[in-house]
């Protein structure tokens, strides 16, 4: 089996078909945006993303897509763009164009030439673990769900259940130190 190649930046794309067909080739992080709806949350989670890692706006070469670029660019002037041709982006049959129907050699082509031919692909980064949530009781404790909301409210990460904590902490890049920080927080907040 050919290992992955890691994306830092986070692919921002318009649904889950869509990150279902990067991970088949790339080992990376997507944010879902439900297609055109679009909201003000999404933009401030968006915001904190490119602070953090920095964002790759890759939606669908159509109007909806598009729509979605703009909005970003507006609020985010500074994140990045890929692009498909509307060939590289349709369907074998009939369908809408998207990034869920490209190949391998057109995504690597969009998302390597970001960068001015550099490469988005980087090393694994250093990532919280189950083990950390368990030890902030964030998973598999009495009051873990009061203790993801706290946490999730406190860092502005939207609400994450127990499966979907782990990967939206690694995709902010927040280290087990804001992590302790904010649970020490909550520790106060019982007393």
């Amino acid at each position: 089996m050919i290992e992955k190649q890691r994306i830092n930046k986070v692919i921002v794309v318009e649904g889950r078909d869509d990150t279902a067909n990067l991970k088949r080739y790339f080992d990376c992080d997507t944010y879902e945006t439900g297609g055109s709806s679009i909201d003000e949350e999404d933009v401030e989670r968006l915001k904190k993303l490119h602070e953090k890692r920095g964002i790759v706006v890759f939606t669908d070469p159509d109007f909806q897509g598009e729509r979605i670029r703009k909005i970003i660019m507006q609020a985010i002037p500074t994140a990045e763009h890929a692009f498909l041709n509307r060939d590289e982006a349709r369907p074998k049959g009939k369908g809408s164009l998207g990034v869920e129907h490209a190949k391998f050699d057109n995504l690597q082509k969009a998302l390597t030439g970001v960068l001015g031919g550099k490469s988005l692909l980087t090393e694994n980064l250093s990532a919280l673990t189950q083990i950390d949530l368990m030890k902030f009781g964030l998973v598999m404790g009495v009051a873990s769900r009061r203790r993801r909301e706290f946490l999730c409210e406190q860092l502005r990460i939207g609400y994450a259940n127990g499966k979907q904590l782990l990967k939206r902490l690694n995709m902010f890049d927040i280290s087990f130190e804001e992590v302790e920080k904010v649970m020490n927080g909550f520790d106060e907040t019982i007393k």
